[in-house]
């Protein structure tokens, strides 16, 4: 198989336009989304001309490689694979079991005990060398990292194979690190963004809207930026294009496509009321993200209990959810959307894209 060689041309962060970057038809991404994203919603994106993209973050090296090969045979037009960057969490044993007795009464409300340890059920990137072995021998056309930066080793071996490296940016600082780490391209995530804030550190956060995060970023990288945060229109996308970005990442804009998983539940949670109602929280997964405010968010354990790292908080909470899930409750479920979300579309993604397209006057 060819390998794509990209190369960034002399322009400015200013001028330069995704599309040439990218080998791609539109200046808009689809935001990764684990657990959301299919390879069917990747390629039916690539497909449109937009780059569709893979979460993976959530996934083992098989099935990271596996979705990558089954979305290779949708398409053979450039789409994004992401993975997760996190460190390793603190195992403390006495956190841990606080942390469990506090929940037990929730658990209760479903017959249902919660479990005895909690997991990490997911590895970072840089602590699984078969995931980066999963990208150097797939070689998506490009690769983009959340909650951190990959190894140099990893980047220049990356690097070597064609592919194109993002960072998620939540600060300039943390632009300033992607930029030094020899990424090529920096994503920041405004305030508005659905899903799990991209901080390198969990328990800080600048708390800065994507407009004011993307004006500070260019002013101080060279590298080209990606506008992403509570987007849902080509309105938007042109927006964001005229304050300098290079292109525009939309999530929530695409997470009701009928191509994605998201549940029947999650579906009509974004086609209700309870999509204006947005907000971000540490207690489901460890990490700070925005949902749609459901049982989830409340405050099932008061302030003076801590919180185990992630994610071995998302494992008691994954536990949690499944028990309510047998009782028919669905609102225990981690319903990620961005402030955008009354603005979904529940229709075909190639459908959207070309509605992005055309809304945004690139037609």
């Amino acid at each position: 198989m060819d390998i794509l060689l990209f190369v960034i041309p002399e322009d400015s962060a200013m001028t330069v336009r995704l599309e040439h970057l990218l080998a791609i038809d539109w200046p808009i991404i689809q935001a990764p989304m684990a657990g959301v994203s299919t390879p069917a919603l990747a390629a039916a994106v690539s497909n449109a001309g937009a780059l569709g993209s893979l979460g993976l973050g959530a996934s083992s090296p098989g099935k990271a490689f596996e979705m990558i090969q089954a979305t290779r045979l949708l398409t053979a037009r450039p789409f994004n694979a992401n993975f997760f960057c996190h460190a390793r969490p603190a195992h403390d044993d006495a956190v841990a079991q606080h942390f469990i007795e506090a929940m037990r009464p929730a658990f209760a409300r479903f017959d249902a005990e919660p479990p005895e340890v909690l997991r990490e059920i997911y590895t970072g990137f840089n602590d699984d060398p078969e995931l980066l072995e999963v990208v150097l021998e797939t070689r998506p056309a490009v690769a983009s990292f959340h909650f951190g930066v990959p190894s140099p080793g990893a980047v220049t071996a990356m690097k070597a194979r064609g592919i194109m490296l993002a960072g998620c940016a939540t600060t300039v600082q943390e632009a300033r690190q992607i930029e030094a780490a020899g990424l090529d391209m920096v994503v920041v995530q405004g305030l508005e963004a659905g899903g799990h804030r991209g901080n390198f550190d969990a328990t800080s956060d600048a708390g800065s809207g994507v407009r004011e995060l993307l004006r500070h970023v260019l002013a101080v990288t060279d590298l080209p930026v990606v506008a992403a945060g509570g987007l849902m229109t080509g309105q938007d996308i042109r927006a964001m294009q005229e304050e300098g970005a290079a292109g525009a990442q939309l999530g929530t804009a695409f997470a009701a496509c009928p191509e994605s998983a998201a549940s029947d539940a999650y579906r009509a949670a974004l086609a209700s009321k309870a999509a204006y109602h947005t907000g971000i929280t540490r207690g489901i997964s460890g990490r700070p993200a925005r949902g749609i405010i459901n049982q989830a968010h409340g405050e099932l354990v008061g302030p003076e209990v801590t919180l185990p790292d992630y994610p071995l908080t998302y494992d008691l909470n994954k536990a949690l959810n499944a028990a309510a899930a047998r009782y028919g409750n669905t609102d225990y479920a981690a319903h990620w959307a961005g402030e955008g979300a009354p603005l979904s579309r529940a229709m075909q993604a190639a459908t959207l894209v070309d509605a992005l397209v055309r809304e945004a006057g690139f037609l």
